[in-house]
């Protein structure tokens, strides 16, 4: 586990590392550079470099912290991953059930491979689901996370790369927007975020503006209309934490 500089968490927790290129959102993939950093300065985790990497050791990290967290899973990969097993992928659900006083954010590409394994995973309340749509041509994940028994749901349209045009939210909690960073960052416009917010607005739905992003993305900030926006979904009713087996 890592603290995290990600806005909307708090830390990280990647039984799992490393992934492949699926869509345009994926060009500059901030994870892979990550993970090059980490391998050249021999951190155990990262001998495979990007490779995608299971970590059966870092399963039961939850149950170390002390205070409840909002933890992003998989920070560094995509736990829906095709080469992902799907028996490591239920014992990350397990452990995500049982240590059930942190809220955990998983979020994916890989809309397909979330629905059908759907049924075969239990979905408690501390557990958000969210989908990554970098463009208008990817809304189809939406429909996918929407079939799932997920009890809070959520989209990711970061990076930003086009006009989405209209959504159809419904069944959704809540919603973040974020520019591309780093070098060769691709821009954001501004209609492009306020379109989304508005029908977040509409809906009643959670907006959260994570940032404008481009090769400064200290400089350019995060204030949309001279407002900063953090909301959140608001919290299930909450789960004892059990203790494991």
């Amino acid at each position: 586990m890592s603290f995290s500089k990600i806005e909307w968490t708090e830390a990280t927790w990647n039984p799992l590392t490393g992934c492949t290129k699926i869509s345009t959102g994926c060009k500059h993939c901030y994870a892979e550079k990550m993970a090059k950093r980490l391998q050249a300065m021999k951190s155990p985790n990262y001998t495979n470099g990007f490779e995608l990497t299971c970590h059966p050791h870092a399963l039961d990290i939850p149950f170390s912290w002390k205070k409840p967290k909002m933890v992003f899973v998989n920070s560094m990969s995509d736990l829906f991953h095709e080469d992902v097993p799907e028996s490591f992928i239920k014992k990350v659900f397990n452990i995500m059930n049982i240590a059930s006083q942190h809220q955990y954010q998983v979020l994916t590409k890989r809309s397909e491979i979330l629905l059908k394994m759907n049924p075969a995973l239990r979905w408690n309340n501390n557990i958000w689901m969210g989908v990554s749509v970098e463009t208008s041509y990817y809304k189809y994940r939406i429909d996918h996370l929407r079939q799932t028994d997920a009890k809070v749901k959520f989209i990711s349209f970061e990076p930003l790369l086009h006009d989405i045009g209209d959504v159809d939210l419904s069944g959704i909690d809540w919603v973040i927007v974020g520019g591309e960073s780093g070098p060769g960052a691709r821009p954001i416009k501004k209609e492009w975020v306020t379109n989304i917010q508005q029908q977040c607005l509409d809906k009643n739905i959670s907006f959260f503006f994570k940032q404008w992003g481009g090769v400064n993305k200290k400089k350019n900030g995060r204030l949309l209309d001279g407002k900063l926006w953090s909301q959140m979904p608001k919290l299930k009713l909450p789960i004892p934490a059990l203790v494991p087996a």
